[in-house]
Formats: structure tokens, sequence, C-alpha cells
């Protein structure tokens, strides 16, 4: 399996004017120049660059500000890629940036049923077909996605028309979460995208217990929204990554290539040449002792994610 096969795109970056990875206004321009019209082209650009790298998975969202509606239009333009393409998206979150950089709430998480009626046939509308894979956006212990019978009911049903039912995670209880949903009887669940990080490995025993009862598993934030990159890279990190002979956004993505539970590890690129990066990664020469001394407390890892800055 090559490495691109194994790589997947995702659009939260490039769907809407604001975010929180580093380094937006470089690779953007000033937030007054991201017009809908000029994302959705840089969107355009990306998915095209993605399929000529060989990259067949890609992921959007409810809640990527129009991510759907850009990856949906290329999917018109260029029909006959649909079947060799794994589409996903995630619902439970709503967009409510109103495409303003400095808007004063981006987003809206609810798991109700009322939200899945709500979101599927806008998920269906704006791309055009059906998602291969579709995933409770953000479970965390306190959603109801996975005690709430009716909703369940319904991802059931969902899975019986052929769509791959997930969820992905965020905070530090990923592995807790993970370990719930497979225990879950009659589980609607069978895919589940989750942080793996150099900085926030915690939920590796249960994405690794994800893959080993055939879920599908997509790891996201591999460059931990820029801190495993050079522009806001620990002197450590740097250090590991100048030792292996390679980019500490090589480093970060093969690291996460060499785990064989990872069936796709996603860039969150929104350049080309990001993008191109991400496919020249590889499987990391380091001992896992120099590696793993780059964790930090996932409480400590989760509390400056949240603090970061949309921009």
């Amino acid at each position: 399996m090559t490495l691109e096969s194994r790589l997947g795109l995702g659009l939260a970056a490039v769907g809407r004017p604001a975010y929180i990875t580093a380094g937006r206004a470089a690779d953007l321009g000033p937030a007054e120049s991201r017009s809908v019209e000029v994302m959705r082209e840089r969107a355009h650009s990306l998915l095209d660059a993605a399929w000529f790298l060989g990259i067949r998975y890609l992921d959007a969202a409810r809640s990527y500000g129009r991510a759907e509606q850009f990856l949906g239009s290329w999917l018109a333009a260029h029909p006959g890629r649909r079947d060799e393409l794994t589409i996903g998206s995630k619902w439970g979150y709503e967009y409510l940036g109103d495409w303003q950089v400095d808007a004063p709430v981006h987003e809206r998480k609810e798991h109700s049923l009322r939200m899945l009626d709500r979101q599927w046939p806008e998920t269906l509308d704006a791309l055009g077909t059906a998602p291969d894979v579709y995933l409770v956006h953000s479970v965390t212990p306190d959603s109801p996605a996975l005690t709430d019978r009716a909703l369940l009911d319904r991802l059931r049903e969902l899975s019986a028309e052929g769509v791959r039912i997930g969820f992905s995670t965020s905070g530090p209880a990923q592995g807790e979460v993970i370990e719930r949903a497979l225990a879950l009887r009659d589980s609607p669940f069978s895919a589940v995208q989750a942080t793996w990080n150099l900085l926030e490995p915690s939920a590796a025993p249960a994405l690794e217990a994800a893959n080993g009862a055939r879920w599908l598993v997509v790891v996201k934030e591999v460059l931990a929204n820029g801190r495993l990159t050079a522009a806001e890279g620990s002197a450590e990190a740097l250090a590991a990554a100048e030792a292996d002979g390679q980019s500490l956004e090589g480093l970060a993505v093969g690291a996460a290539v060499a785990h064989p539970w990872a069936d796709i590890v996603l860039s969150g690129a929104v350049t080309r040449a990001q993008l191109r990066a991400g496919t020249v990664a590889r499987v990391p020469e380091l001992d896992e002792e120099r590696l793993s001394a780059l964790a930090e407390p996932a409480s400590q890892y989760w509390a400056a994610r949240s603090a970061r800055s949309w921009a």
C-alpha cells in the first residue's frame, strides 16, 4: 500500500475563512481577501492536487463552513472521479461564523436526533451524493450519541442503507469514548476519526482496538494545528526531526503512518506545497523512546488547543 493511498485531505481549514491552525495569514492572505469565491477556488485547487497525487479519501463536515458545497461543486465538475473516492462527512455541529474571521461564535454542537434529521439532507444536497462515511462530530463522554436510543436507531437505519456510520472524538477522554462505543450492543458504529499526534498519542490503544474490530480508523490533526510544523515546533521537536533527516511536518506524518492501525491519515493542508510535503514523509528511523519524549499529558494538550484563537 502506497503512502498516498493512506493519506486523506481534510477540508476544515479551507471551507471557512477562520480556523485555529497556524500561519493562515501567510498561507491565505489577510482575512478580508478570503471571500467565498477565493476559498472555493483554493479548495478546488487542493482537491485537484490531491487527486493527481493519488489521495482518494476526502473529509468534510456540516460545520466546516462551505466545505461540503465546495466538495460537491468539484465532484459535479469531475463526475468520473466519484467512484474512486471515499468521502466522509460529519454532523452534530453547525457553522455560525457567517463567513467572518472575528465572529464571536464559529460553531455550535448538538448531538440530537433533530439535528441529524436536519443535517443529513443538507449534506446530501451540498455534496450531490451520499457520503461513504458519516460521523457524529466530536463525541465526548457527555454526548448523548452513545446513549440516545432513538438517535442510535436512526443511525442503524442509515447504516442499513450502506453508509458507514462512525464518530469523531476530541478532548482528553478520546480513548474512553472509543472503548464505550466498541462495547455497545448492536452498535451502528464501524468508523472513528480521532486526534493522534506526537504531542497527544493517548488514544492509540483504543484506536488499535477499533482497528482490531475491523473499524475504519482515520487519524486527524497529526500536525497538532501547527504545533508540529517549522513555524511553531518546539526546540525538542525540531531537533528530533533534524536527527531523523526530515522536516518536522514529515516526521509528524510519518509517525502517524507508521501505525498499522491508522487506515487514513488526514492532511489539513491549505496550499499545494503543504499537501505535497505530506506525500514525501517517511516512517521515522528514530527510536520510540525519542518520539515518546515529545508527548504531553492529554489534559495539557487539550487545554492548549482550546486556547488557540481563530485566525
